[in-house]
């Protein structure tokens, strides 16, 4: 069973500006959970916070029993958090296998380790096909599946990625959210921050919607999906 996230009255200031105030959340253990928000609401720094790339002025963040609050990225990683990050932030001189194999970095048991390269091909087949190919000379798309089988290797009871679609043509983005969705039923919890609101929240089992840097609204996916000021503010229509 995975584990469960929690966030407590966390906060992230750049100077003097609070870019995130007071914010506080539960990931349940196999759930898939979106934030969605304008450009500037904070999304990003909360990632950032939880994956320990950013230094937060208050608050606390548990993962399962342990508090990681003060933690390093890397041994957050190793108890079982997972970052896919916007940009996908390969190493473009390295190629697809090797970007993979790093993925599991932490880990020892060779065997298993075969097991989720092996499934990682299977969610993205085009990635057996590349995989002497250098990752820089990939397509957005490829690179995108390269990110997400990376952070998938390293065997994550919790996934989080911020903005997994963005840039990429129609067809790739639902491979993209078909192979996430196929990650989450495979018992891995999986918390999403992405732009393309109405796609994330017909997906998401629970959803919060961060404004300015607070969470002003939760529901499920298909609740919010169906508010109309959600509908208003971030899907493009009226209800």
């Amino acid at each position: 069973m995975s584990k469960v996230l929690e966030v407590s009255d966390l906060t992230v200031a750049y100077g003097a500006i609070r870019a995130v105030r007071n914010v506080s959340f539960r990931v349940e253990p196999g759930e898939l959970v979106t934030i969605v928000g304008a450009n500037g609401a904070g999304k990003t720094t909360v990632l950032n916070a939880l994956c320990g790339l950013r230094d937060i002025r208050g608050g606390r963040i548990r993962l399962g029993t342990t508090d990681i609050t003060h933690l390093p990225p890397q041994d957050r990683v190793a108890l079982g958090l997972s970052q896919v990050p916007e940009g996908r932030r390969l190493f473009p001189r390295m190629t697809v296998a090797e970007n993979l194999e790093i993925g599991a970095y932490t880990r020892r048991e060779a065997a298993a380790v075969a097991a989720d390269l092996e499934w990682v091909l299977e969610l993205f087949p085009r990635l057996r096909e590349r995989g002497r190919q250098l990752a820089g000379t990939l397509s957005g798309g490829e690179q995108q599946m390269v990110a997400m089988g990376r952070a998938v290797m390293a065997r994550p009871d919790v996934l989080v990625l911020d903005e997994p679609t963005m840039g990429l043509a129609p067809q790739i983005v639902d491979l993209v959210l078909d192979a996430l969705r196929a990650i989450n039923a495979n018992g891995v919890t999986v918390l999403l921050v992405e732009q393309n609101a109405y796609r994330a929240l017909e997906i998401a089992d629970r959803a919060f919607v961060l404004e300015s840097g607070e969470i002003v609204m939760t529901g499920t996916g298909a609740e919010l999906l169906d508010h109309p000021d959600i509908r208003n503010a971030y899907l493009g229509y009226d209800a």
